[in-house]
C-alpha cells in the first residue's frame, strides 16, 4: 500500500484523535457562537429604559443619545443602541482598535467624547462566563463518551477471574464498534480471555491425568509393602505414607472432576436447615457431640455442594475440636450458618492463608490429624458459586467459628 493510500486509511479512520479534535473543535465554535448571541441580545436591550439597564448590571447610567451627526440605526458605533457589536475575539478582549470611517468622529463619540470601543466589563465577564459554562459541559459529556469503551473493559475484567474458572461465562466486549484503538483494544482482550480460560483447563486436565496415573503404581506398591517380611512398625509406616498420597491423589481428583470446580449440577430449592439436621444426626449417631439449632431456610443452590461443603466443615469441627455446635440464623433476605467447635482454632495471621490450595497448618502436617489441604479451598469455591461467602474466625471463649452466608430462595 502506498503512503497516499495509507494517508486516506489514516484520514478516515475512526481514531481516538479524530474524536479529541472534533469534539474541541465543537466545544469551541459552540462556546464562541452562543457567546457572541448572549452578548448581542443583551446588547440590544440598551434601547431598554435605564432602570431596566441598571437591574441588568451593564451600566449604571443610561447610554448617551447617539452623535447629531448619525442617526440610531444599523450604521451606529458599537456599544450604541441598534448596532450590533464586534464579533467577539477569541479570547474577548476590551478597548479593541476600531476603523474609523473616512468622515465624522471616530465611532462610539458621544456628548462625553470618544469611547473605548470593545466589550464592557459586564459584557466581557458573561462572554468568559458562557464559553466556560459551555466547554465545561461539553468536556464533562465528552469526557463520559470517550471513556464508555473503558468503563465496558473494566467491567469485564472485574468477571474475568470467575469466568476463567469456570464459574461465569467468559466476557466478550464488541470487536466491531468505537474507535480503532477500543476495536484492538477488545479483541486483544477477548483473545486473552480464551487464552486464560483454555489454559487454565489444560492445566486441570493435565494435573488431573497425572493423579490418575499415579494412582496405579501407589496401589502395586501398598500391596507388595504388605506383602513383604518386614517389621511391623516400618512396613506400617510405608504403607501409612502411601495412603497419605492415594488420599491427596483422590482430593486432586476431585478438584478437577465431578462436583469439584467443573461441576455443572443445575441448582435446586432445597430446605438448608434440613440439610444441616440430617448431617448432625448422621454424625451424632456416629457418636459425636453435634447440635444444630435454628429456623427453616430455603436457598437455591447445588445440593451436592451444599453438602460437600457442610460436610467438610463439620468434619473440621470434630476434628480438631471433638464437638460442633451448629446456629441458622436469618437476616436481610440472607441465611448465616455458624458452625462453631472448642477447638485450638487458627492463628489470625494465618485465617485466609488456610484456603489457600494444600496450605495445611505447621500442627496438622501429619496423617493422623491433617488432610490434604484442599478442603477449604474446595468449600469456598463451592460456596461463591452459590452466591455465598464462607469465613473463619476465633471464638473469644476459644475455638474456631465458621461462618457461611448464603442469599435466602
Amino acid at each position: 500500500m502506498s503512503w497516499a493510500r495509507r494517508a486516506a486509511a489514516a484520514l478516515f479512520k475512526d481514531s481516538l484523535a479524530k474524536r479529541l479534535f472534533l469534539l474541541l473543535w465543537f466545544s469551541l465554535v459552540l462556546s464562541h457562537v452562543l457567546a457572541f448571541a448572549t452578548v448581542r441580545w443583551l446588547h440590544f436591550s440598551d434601547a431598554s429604559p435605564p432602570g431596566l439597564q441598571q437591574a441588568e448590571g451593564f451600566g449604571a447610567h443610561p447610554p448617551p443619545p447617539p452623535p447629531p451627526h448619525r442617526a440610531a440605526g444599523p450604521g451606529a458605533g458599537p456599544g450604541e443602541p441598534g448596532r450590533l457589536p464586534t464579533f467577539p475575539s477569541l479570547p474577548p478582549t476590551r478597548g479593541l482598535q476600531m476603523l474609523e470611517e473616512p468622515s465624522g468622529p471616530p465611532r462610539g463619540a458621544g456628548p462625553g467624547g470618544p469611547r473605548p470601543p470593545g466589550l464592557n466589563a459586564a459584557q466581557t465577564a458573561l462572554d468568559y462566563g458562557v464559553r466556560l459554562l459551555v466547554m465545561a459541559l461539553t468536556a464533562w459529556l465528552g469526557s463520559r463518551w470517550l471513556a464508555q469503551p473503558m468503563r465496558r473493559l473494566m467491567q469485564a475484567s472485574a468477571g474475568l477471574g470467575d469466568a476463567v474458572k469456570g464459574r461465569a461465562p467468559l466476557p466478550q466486549l464488541d470487536e466491531g464498534s468505537g474507535t480503532h484503538e477500543v476495536r484492538e483494544a477488545a479483541r486483544l482482550f477477548n483473545q486473552m480471555a480464551r487464552q486464560m480460560r483454555q489454559q487454565y483447563s489444560e492445566r486441570g486436565l493435565l494435573v488431573a491425568a497425572i493423579s490418575h496415573d499415579l494412582r496405579t503404581p501407589l496401589t502395586r506398591l501398598r500391596m507388595r509393602l504388605e506383602t513383604l517380611s518386614l517389621e511391623e512398625g516400618p512396613r506400617r509406616a510405608a504403607v501409612g505414607d502411601i495412603v497419605e498420597m492415594s488420599a491427596m491423589i483422590d482430593s486432586v481428583l476431585e478438584l478437577f472432576q465431578g462436583d469439584g470446580l467443573a461441576s455443572t449440577e443445575a441448582a435446586q430449592i432445597q430446605d438448608l436447615s434440613a440439610l444441616l439436621t440430617a448431617l448432625s444426626d448422621d454424625l451424632s449417631e456416629q457418636g459425636h457431640a453435634v447440635h444444630c439449632s435454628g429456623p427453616p431456610a430455603r436457598v437455591r443452590a447445588q445440593p451436592s455442594a451444599l453438602r460437600r461443603v457442610f460436610g467438610n466443615l463439620l468434619g473440621n469441627a470434630i476434628r480438631y475440636g471433638g464437638s460442633a455446635e451448629v446456629s441458622v440464623v436469618l437476616e436481610d433476605q440472607r441465611v448465616r450458618v455458624r458452625i462453631e467447635d472448642p477447638g485450638p482454632g487458627i492463628p489470625t495471621e494465618q485465617l485466609e492463608a488456610v484456603f489457600q490450595p494444600f496450605y495445611r497448618l505447621e500442627s496438622s502436617r501429619n496423617r493422623h490429624t491433617g488432610g490434604t489441604g484442599l478442603g477449604l479451598y474446595i468449600a469456598r469455591d463451592l460456596i461463591e458459586r452459590q452466591g455465598g461467602r464462607l469465613k473463619l474466625s476465633n471464638r473469644a471463649e476459644g475455638g474456631l467459628c465458621a461462618e457461611v452466608d448464603l442469599p435466602l430462595a
